[in-house]
């Protein structure tokens, strides 16, 4: 229970908690905040990790002064290209013999059952779509790696899609973090972040129940 609250309050207040970072590390911040987008990305045990949000206050706090918006985007746009390509690679060589088993250590069977009927609905567009549903952002690449899809082809979409994630919630940060009002109400913003990325993978989960009992 104090590890499930210790991750909450840092996702519900990621401000606190990096102000504090940047304030510590200084320019080490640069690189725990690109560990952290690539373990989400990369590793399909670590799902859990903040990222939009997290994308979002690096974004604000560049505004502010206390860190360089263009390194963060490159940096943090690389950790996530990066990410999707060990994911793919890990699916690629281990997927096979993981697909087929029922129970897999650290691997969550449910998360990866989902993201693959995502990847059937969508195809390749997947790979861009999952970058904004968090849990699916880290089994979309595992399950492309699975499947037929060439590296050449999964790299256009894996560099696109990391590209446009990284610019809408850095920049969305950068943009609207300091509005006053935005800036009052970090942490309903923050909630309202998660809520609505969450949403599409809850739809298309509900939507799976009820054809379930169809």
């Amino acid at each position: 229970m104090e590890l499930i609250r210790t991750f909450f309050d840092i996702f519900m207040h990621l401000d606190r908690h990096l102000d504090l970072i940047i304030r510590s590390y200084g320019v080490w911040t640069y690189l725990i905040l690109f560990l952290i987008i690539f373990c989400e990305t990369g590793l399909v045990v670590t799902p859990i990790l903040p990222g939009d949000s997290l994308l979002f206050a690096a974004g604000t706090f560049a505004a502010l002064g206390s860190l360089q918006v263009e390194l963060l985007c490159a940096l943090l746009g690389f950790a996530a290209i990066l990410g999707d390509t060990v994911n793919y690679g890990a699916g690629h060589f281990l997927g096979p013999r993981i697909f087929h088993k029922e129970h897999v250590r650290f691997l969550n069977r449910e998360y990866l059952d989902r993201t693959h009927r995502f990847y059937e609905k969508y195809g390749g567009k997947t790979i861009i779509l999952a970058r904004f549903v968090p849990i699916i952002r880290t089994f979309a690449p595992f399950v492309a790696g699975i499947g037929s899809m060439t590296y050449p082809r999964f790299l256009v979409y894996n560099v696109t899609g990391g590209i446009i994630w990284i610019a809408v919630f850095v920049l969305g940060g950068f943009y609207f973090g300091t509005i006053p009002a935005v800036r009052k109400n970090f942490t309903l913003v923050i909630m309202a972040i998660i809520v609505i990325s969450i949403l599409p993978g809850v739809i298309e989960y509900l939507r799976h129940l009820k054809r379930r009992s169809a």
